[in-house]
């Protein structure tokens, strides 16, 4: 009988899960089946149309332009499994290339060199003597709390169980305070109330990131949006070997064998599933002996939202799909983790971005002259700005459909629920066309020419085809503070056919919010249910343990 391979979620991770499939384990495409409901996945996006169609979301009264609801920053050096992965994909453009030899092309023919990485009030583009954020700023006492954490041995990693990043902290709250930490929450998204664990691991995983961190010359391009320059390969590599992706099942429940409890074997026998376009519709899949079920174990963009240039979004409020999908496992069995660790109060973990498409190129031609820097090398964060807005203008064209006389750039909102200081509302309730007034009014502070771009305010807004607000409660939820045993292995204990593929499963040494620990989790599981030799899995490099990288690190922590 033909073993069959269930693909819960349609991201990145499981996407990888089948290729490994394919490429490691033998199997036929035509044995696999990627359920997911949202396309794109957490990275960049596509037109706003698109996204109006998928599940969840709404008809927009402004459906022009486009849509980056997030960005991953890509890295050369620590993304060992993504580059393995990508490896086998060919390019779209160029079969004879692989998606990796794309990707790094393109990179090491436009660098990331970002001089404008903090913009303060004063307009300081290097923020100059003791606030030039070439320095980090720390205290003797921040730098012996940074190295205490990262020093902590992975066997005592316990000892952080449940402390915040803040908690570690509290005896120096001047790190706070620090162009070291206004750079890294604004890179990565951290929050105080997030981690320590985490921060021990990216510290660690990351470290070779740290003496560039000002310039973000680490980070890794791609020529198009990540959806269009990663995911649509894929799924098209994927599709050529036969494999089948269903958009309209959203699984609701897993059923297990009856004795499975007592055995504490975890067994998938069912998937009961709800047809989101009939919803009265509901059905079960039946999984045979020696099938294999791969469960995305929560998701960063669940529950999220979208509004349009007049229109503010609408919060969805749910419990976030996939992780109740979790939740319901750790019902039957325990060893799973704990959902609710990480999607129960979404307040520790929302934030809000907004795309904007504009149709001449004047916009982002003033941001340019504001920070000294062309598009494709700017995360600017105004560190002034009560919600904290951060701005990336990616290098023109950012989306294949675009016109040439189009721009796109997206930005977010660290702490939406605070008020603006140009748009006297909270940021999560702003329209579109308010968020980009915030903006305006915050590029227009920093801007020290004598032409300010405040001159400029009627032409840029006739150019302005649609500013698209996306609020995601769950966007930085895999920070959240937690214990060891918050988050289940791969292939957890007993488990005959069920693995995770997510962000929040556990693997040592690795750090989540990027693609490697994606692909990395899907690796895991299916060399693990295929039984194929762990020792091949993709090398991990360690450069905590390089000497020349911790020297360097070590300059930067006294610079």
């Amino acid at each position: 009988m033909t073993r069959r391979a269930y693909l819960i979620g349609a991201g990145i991770g499981n996407l990888s899960a089948a290729v490994y499939l394919i490429r490691d384990g033998g199997w036929d495409g035509a044995q696999i089946s990627v359920l997911g409901l949202d396309t794109h996945g957490a990275n960049d996006g596509a037109k706003v149309t698109a996204y109006e169609s998928e599940y969840g979301n709404r008809p927009l009264s402004v459906n022009a332009g486009f849509v980056n609801r997030g960005g991953r920053m890509l890295n050369e050096e620590t993304y060992e499994n993504l580059w393995d992965v990508l490896g086998s994909i060919p390019s779209l453009n160029d079969p004879s290339t692989s998606v990796t030899q794309e990707i790094l092309d393109f990179d090491h023919a436009h660098p990331t060199h970002d001089v404008g990485r903090l913009m303060d009030a004063e307009g300081a583009r290097t923020r100059r003597d003791k606030d030039d954020y070439r320095h980090m700023q720390f205290t003797f006492a921040d730098r012996l709390l940074l190295t205490r954490l990262m020093r902590l041995p992975a066997s005592k990693e316990s000892r952080l169980d449940d402390i915040s990043i803040d908690e570690w902290f509290s005896s120096s709250p001047h790190f706070f305070e620090t162009n070291f930490w206004r750079m890294w929450e604004t890179t990565f998204a951290f929050l105080r109330n997030d981690s320590a664990m985490e921060l021990r691991r990216y510290m660690n995983r990351m470290i070779v990131e740290f003496s560039r961190i000002n310039t973000l010359e680490g980070v890794t391009r791609t020529p198009l949006n990540q959806y269009e320059s990663i995911i649509l390969p894929m799924r098209a590599w994927l599709d050529g070997h036969g494999v089948s992706f269903v958009t309209n099942r959203k699984v609701t429940e897993f059923v297990f064998a009856d004795e499975a409890a007592a055995r504490q074997e975890i067994q998938v026998v069912g998937l009961k599933y709800e047809a989101v376009d009939s919803p009265d519709s509901s059905g079960l899949m039946t999984v045979a002996d020696g099938d294999l079920v791969l469960c995305t174990n929560g998701s960063i963009t669940d529950s999220s939202s979208l509004g349009d240039l007049d229109t503010a979004i609408v919060e969805d409020l749910r419990y976030a799909p996939s992780a109740a999908l979790w939740k319901q496992a750790t019902e039957h069995f325990t060893g799973l983790g704990d959902p609710d660790a990480f999607f129960a109060d979404r307040t520790q973990s929302e934030w809000t971005s907004f795309s904007v498409t504009t149709t001449d190129h004047l916009l982002i031609d003033e941001i340019a002259a504001i920070t000294q820097q062309t598009p494709g090398n700017a995360l600017n964060t105004f560190v002034d700005s009560t919600p904290v807005i951060s701005l990336v203008v990616h290098q023109q064209p950012h989306f294949a459909a675009q016109a040439p006389n189009e721009t796109v750039f997206w930005g977010y909102s660290l702490y939406p629920r605070r008020v603006g200081d140009f748009v006297t509302k909270p940021f999560i309730e702003m329209t579109g066309r308010e968020m980009l007034v915030e903006t305006l009014g915050q590029l227009s502070a920093v801007d020290t020419r004598s032409a300010n771009i405040a001159s400029k305010t009627d032409a840029i807004w006739a150019s302005v085809a649609n500013v698209v607000p996306a609020h995601m409660p769950y966007a930085s939820a895999l920070f959240a503070r937690r214990s060891t045993t918050d988050r289940p292995p791969v292939v957890p204990p007993g488990s005959k056919n069920l693995a995770f593929v997510s962000q929040f499963v556990e693997m040592p040494f690795d750090m989540v919010f990027t693609e490697q620990y994606s692909v990395r989790a899907a690796q895991i599981a299916v060399y693990t249910l295929l039984d194929l030799p762990l020792e091949h899995l993709t090398p991990l490099h360690h450069y905590e343990k390089d000497l020349r990288v911790l020297a360097k690190a070590a300059v930067t922590m006294f610079r």
